[in-house]
C-alpha cells in the first residue's frame, strides 16, 4: 500500500513538473523584444545605462568587464555610481573603454537616504553627510544630484525641498528584492532568458511618479530609470536605457564627450525606456512656438498657444498618454500625436506597450522628461 501511494505521488510530481516545464517553455519561447526602425532625424540619439556598481564598492565585476558587456549590448555610455563619499577609485577609472563612454559619479549615504552625485570635480575632503549640505557641496563642485530609490532599500525621508536635479522613478535592484516571491515561478528564466524574468519582476512605479509630479510643482526635476546593477550585468545593461538627444555626434575625445552627455542629462534632454520589452529608439517629444523648438526638459513662458508633438514610430501596438500636472489629458495609439497647449503646466509623456509582453500593462514602457510651460509674465 505504501509503495502504491509512493508511486502515485511520484507520478503526480512528474506530471506537475511536465506541466510546469511546458507552461514556462511556452512563455519563454513566445517572448521576444520588439524591434524598432527609427526614421532619419537631424538629432543624434544615443543610449546608455545609469546606476552601476563595480568591484570598487559592492558590485561583482570590474569596470573593464562591465564595459565589455555594455559594448556587446551596443550601448554608447554607462554611468557608474559606486558607493563612497566620493569613491575616488571609481572616478579615476573614467574614459573610453571598448568603444563605450564610461562615466562615474558616487552614491552617497546621507542623512535622508542615498544621493547620487554626478559630474562633480573630486573634492579635497568628503562630502557632508547632511543631505541638504551634500547637495550644495556637489553643486559647488560643478555637479548635480539625484535621489536614489526613494521608497525602497534606504528610503528617502522628505524634508524641505532643495535643488535636487533628479529622482529615480524605477530602480531594478529594489524591484527585484521586493518582488522575489512573485518571481519564484519564473526563477529558471534567470538562467534561460534573464530579460524575461527581469521584466516579470517590475511593478507599477505609481508612488514614485506621484512624488515626481509633486516635486516638479516646486522646481524642475528629471526622472530616471535606474538599473542599480550589482550582479546580472548582462541582462540589466539592456533592461532600462536613458535615450539622450544630441545635436551632434559624440566626439572621440573623452572630456568633450563627457561634457556633451552631461550637458544633455543636466537639461533633461532624455527619455527613459524599458528596452528589454521593445526597442524605443525613435521616440520624440518636443514643442513648437513659431520658429522656436522646445525640447524635453525646457522651461518656457507660454506666450501663445504652443504645439506639443509626440512621435512614436513603432511597428507594434502601443498607447500614448500626454500628461499635464500629473493627470492624463490625451491618449492615442497612432504614431504621431499633436496637442495645442493653451494652459501653463508640466507636460510629459508615458507610452505603454500593448503587444504580448511580460511587461505589466500598467508599467510605462517609455517615460519622457517634462516640458515646463510657465505663465506668461508681462
Amino acid at each position: 500500500m505504501k509503495i502504491l501511494k509512493k508511486k502515485k505521488f511520484l507520478v503526480a510530481l512528474v506530471v506537475l513538473l511536465l506541466l510546469y516545464s511546458s507552461w514556462l517553455s511556452f512563455h519563454l519561447l513566445s517572448f521576444k523584444t520588439y524591434k524598432s526602425f527609427p526614421p532619419e532625424t537631424s538629432l543624434h540619439e544615443i543610449e546608455g545605462a545609469y546606476h552601476i556598481h563595480t568591484i570598487f564598492s559592492d558590485g561583482r565585476k570590474s569596470i573593464d568587464k562591465i564595459a565589455k558587456l555594455a559594448a556587446k549590448s551596443d550601448l554608447d555610455f554607462i554611468i557608474l555610481t559606486d558607493h563612497g563619499n566620493p569613491n575616488y577609485k571609481s572616478l579615476q577609472s573614467q574614459g573610453w573603454k571598448e568603444g563605450v563612454l564610461v562615466l562615474a559619479g558616487s552614491e552617497l549615504s546621507v542623512s535622508r537616504g542615498h544621493l547620487v552625485g554626478l559630474n562633480f570635480n573630486p573634492p579635497p575632503h568628503p562630502f557632508s553627510q547632511n543631505a541638504e549640505d551634500a547637495v550644495y557641496e556637489i553643486q559647488s563642485s560643478g555637479g548635480f544630484s539625484i535621489i536614489a530609490h526613494p521608497y525602497s532599500k534606504v528610503s528617502w525621508t522628505w524634508g524641505e525641498f532643495v535643488d535636487y536635479s533628479g529622482i529615480e522613478i524605477i530602480n531594478a535592484n529594489s524591484m527585484l528584492k521586493r518582488n522575489i516571491l512573485p518571481l519564484l515561478p519564473y526563477l529558471p528564466a534567470l538562467l534561460l532568458k534573464p530579460k524575461y524574468a527581469l521584466l516579470k519582476m517590475l511593478d507599477n512605479p505609481l508612488r514614485n511618479l506621484k512624488k515626481w509630479d509633486e516635486l516638479n510643482r516646486l522646481h524642475p526635476i528629471y526622472g530616471y530609470f535606474s538599473i542599480d546593477a550589482h550582479i546580472l550585468y548582462r541582462p540589466l545593461l539592456s533592461l532600462f536605457l536613458l535615450h539622450l538627444s544630441l545635436r551632434k555626434p559624440l566626439p572621440t575625445g573623452f572630456e568633450a564627450a563627457r561634457d556633451q552627455v552631461y550637458r544633455a542629462i543636466r537639461k533633461g534632454r532624455f527619455y527613459n525606456a524599458i528596452d528589454a520589452a521593445a526597442q524605443a529608439k525613435g521616440f520624440r517629444f518636443w514643442g513648437e512656438d513659431g520658429e522656436r523648438i522646445i525640447m524635453m526638459g525646457s522651461t518656457v513662458r507660454l506666450r501663445s498657444p504652443l504645439s506639443l508633438h509626440i512621435q512614436a514610430p513603432f511597428p507594434f501596438t502601443k498607447e500614448i498618454y500626454l500628461i499635464r500636472d500629473g493627470k492624463r489629458i490625451l491618449h492615442s495609439q497612432k504614431d504621431k500625436l499633436l496637442h495645442i497647449a493653451r494652459q501653463p503646466g508640466i507636460y510629459r509623456v508615458e507610452v505603454y506597450l500593448r503587444e504580448r509582453t511580460p511587461l505589466g500593462k500598467d508599467i510605462p514602457w517609455i517615460l519622457s522628461n517634462p516640458i515646463f510651460l510657465k505663465e506668461n509674465s508681462r
